[in-house]
């Protein structure tokens, strides 16, 4: 069956902050970009309750809410936001040829990669039970609620170091509970916590379950060498154990770092691909934030601006 192929100049793939931006940007610029949601529209910040570091919204604001405005604003400027997923991509030449949800063709002539990453959980059920209600992926958006009250947070990578150390500065108490009797966190991270006396850390420790019924009131672990169990009053739960970048359908065009993050040009949101663009999260290990990410969706769209007025005469 022969289907229409549809041509556009920006499409953008993905519905955070930072493609939401791009979005805007791009359709300012009378670009009529079209932008597919994925799988989870809104991204990460559809599962954070309240959002209040995020400059403009002086009362704070829920992450739903926030992306809604986004993609009002977004669509306000002639932006063809589409339910979607993108499950694969050819950017071999120029247009690019993508596919979505495994039937509809499309040919861009930039591309915005903005598809995020996502938290990796432990998998327990009582985590997703009482997710936004004390547990969190992100000790930087959510610690400020639990100012004064005691806490915990699962990983031991420098991530996990750096936010039970942002924790402390916040919280009366953290506890941070490590697999083994060792971290995976560098030496100076490492030390950065076991000199804090307010950072308490549980060795050979893994959570069999997160403690409460409408939040959480503590955590019940084990230690993995001697079995025994112990339950631990806390009000808040993080788990710091890393993100997976959603990228694995580009692996075979865009250069990525061993972890999957894009490699973009830096100071810029060029990839390796001509005229595609990545912003985001999923070229972002180190930030992470909702501003960051849409500064960096507004650098996409204005890379992928000049890209096309240069390749317009060509």
């Amino acid at each position: 069956m022969n289907q229409e192929i549809e041509r556009v100049k920006v499409l953008i793939i993905g519905s955070g902050p930072a493609g939401y931006t791009a979005a805007i940007y791009a359709s300012r610029a009378g670009l009529s970009p079209v932008l597919y949601t994925g799988g989870q529209p809104g991204g990460q910040l559809t599962i954070t309750n309240d959002v209040e570091n995020y400059p403009g919204y002086p009362d704070g604001i829920m992450g739903p809410e926030m992306m809604e405005d986004f993609k009002k604003q977004a669509e306000r400027f002639g932006t063809d936001v589409r339910y979607g997923m993108v499950t694969k991509v050819d950017f071999s030449s120029r247009p690019h040829v993508v596919t979505v949800d495994d039937q509809v063709t499309i040919h861009s002539e930039t591309t915005i990669i903005s598809t995020g990453a996502s938290a990796k959980w432990l998998g327990i059920e009582s985590e997703t039970r009482l997710n936004g209600k004390g547990v969190s992926a992100c000790a930087v958006c959510d610690g400020f609620f639990f100012r004064g009250q005691e806490v915990a947070i699962v990983g031991a990578g420098d991530t996990a170091c750096e936010e039970a150390s942002y924790l402390a500065n916040i919280c009366s108490k953290v506890y941070m509970i490590v697999r083994r009797e060792e971290m995976r966190a560098s030496q100076i991270m490492q030390n950065r916590v076991m000199n804090n006396p307010k950072i308490e850390i549980l060795w050979n420790s893994e959570t069999d379950e997160i403690l409460g019924e409408e939040e959480v009131r503590g955590v019940r672990i084990f230690n993995n060498k001697t079995g025994e169990k112990k339950e631990i009053a806390i009000s808040g739960f993080f788990v710091a154990i890393g993100h997976q970048p959603n990228t694995e359908i580009f692996r075979d065009f865009v250069h990525m770092d061993p972890s999957g993050y894009i490699k973009t040009i830096p100071g810029s949101s060029k990839t390796n691909v001509d005229g595609v663009f990545a912003c985001g999260d999923a070229q972002d290990n180190v930030y992470r934030q909702a501003v960051t990410a849409a500064g960096t969706g507004c650098m996409a769209a204005l890379d992928a601006e000049r890209f096309l007025a240069a390749h317009e005469n060509h």
